[in-house]
């Protein structure tokens, strides 16, 4: 009885931690802004990217609603140079930062409700204001003409459909540390039901690497279906691309956490068996001598 209440519990533990894992990983990373923000930001240094979204951000100037005629003219060049060097002005990491964050509180509300700044969109959007108002900031310096930024300058980086699916991610993520918790109790009553715990080090040893393998497979083939839907906005496709690239790296650290767990808990289960097989002959044959 004691070996299968033990057994039982080893795979309720790894069934419990294949799905608790990678939720706690997209809370953390996606679903908490600080975490998006922090796996994001990289994607404002890709020269690519710099470059459309930089024209995007130029693109939604319109230099004759605000500026005088005279001054129009010369704009112009001043937002073509922006174009090039966005990212070389002393206010674009922040920018790029705040831009990050609107970005998030739109697209997870629940999150950020406290410090949400709109309505959330419809759709998955990149409310690029913060950059806008950094471009609007130099043609005023240019021209000493005062402008006024815009409040949200937004970009649609993904379906309706796609939203959902975020919406319910946001929803279903935090309960990732629940499970964990259940996966640890778990196992720790494993350990304490069996009547050779060294099997369950092991077996629970070779569980983690398993789900390490169908984590990685799994990632990958969301990483291919997500990469596999173009939007036909080429800032939205590369922003896609490049956040897809670099959630595969995140969480494969997170993979290679779990390989090398699974291998201590070989190791540890083996030495505790050969340990345990010598202590049990010594003692056997201190009885035979008596």
């Amino acid at each position: 009885m004691r070996t299968f209440v033990s057994a039982a519990a080893v795979i309720l533990g790894l069934l419990l931690a294949a799905v608790s894992v990678p939720a706690i990983w997209v809370d953390r990373n996606i679903v908490q802004e600080d975490g998006f923000v922090s796996l994001a930001a990289p994607l404002g240094k890709d020269t690519v990217f710099q470059q459309r979204l930089a024209s995007a951000a130029v693109g939604s100037i319109d230099p004759a609603g605000g500026i005088p005629e005279p001054f129009a003219e010369l704009v112009q060049p001043i937002l073509d140079a922006a174009a090039t060097s966005l990212t070389t002005l002393p206010g674009y990491p922040a920018a790029w930062e705040e831009t990050l964050r609107k970005s998030h509180r739109l697209n997870f509300p629940a999150s950020g409700a406290a410090t949400s700044e709109a309505e959330p969109s419809t759709s998955l959007t990149l409310d690029v204001a913060p950059l806008v108002g950094l471009l609007t900031k130099q043609i005023s310096d240019a021209t000493n003409v005062p402008l006024d930024a815009p409040d949200q300058t937004l970009i649609d980086i993904g379906q309706p459909s796609q939203r959902q699916l975020v919406d319910q991610v946001s929803a279903y993520a935090p309960m990732g540390y629940a499970l964990a918790a259940g996966s640890a109790i778990a196992l720790l009553l494993a350990l304490i039901a069996a009547r050779r715990r060294w099997t369950v080090l092991v077996g629970t040893g070779l569980g983690a690497l398993v789900l390490a393998a169908v984590w990685k497979l799994g990632s990958d083939a969301a990483g291919l279906a997500v990469g596999g839907t173009a939007s036909g906005n080429e800032v939205a496709d590369i922003f896609k691309s490049e956040f897809v690239a670099a959630s595969s790296e995140r969480f494969g650290q997170w993979i290679v956490a779990t390989v090398i767990a699974g291998a201590i808990l070989i190791v540890a289960g083996v030495i505790f068996r050969v340990v345990a097989g010598a202590v049990a002959g010594r003692t056997g044959g201190d009885q035979r001598s008596r």
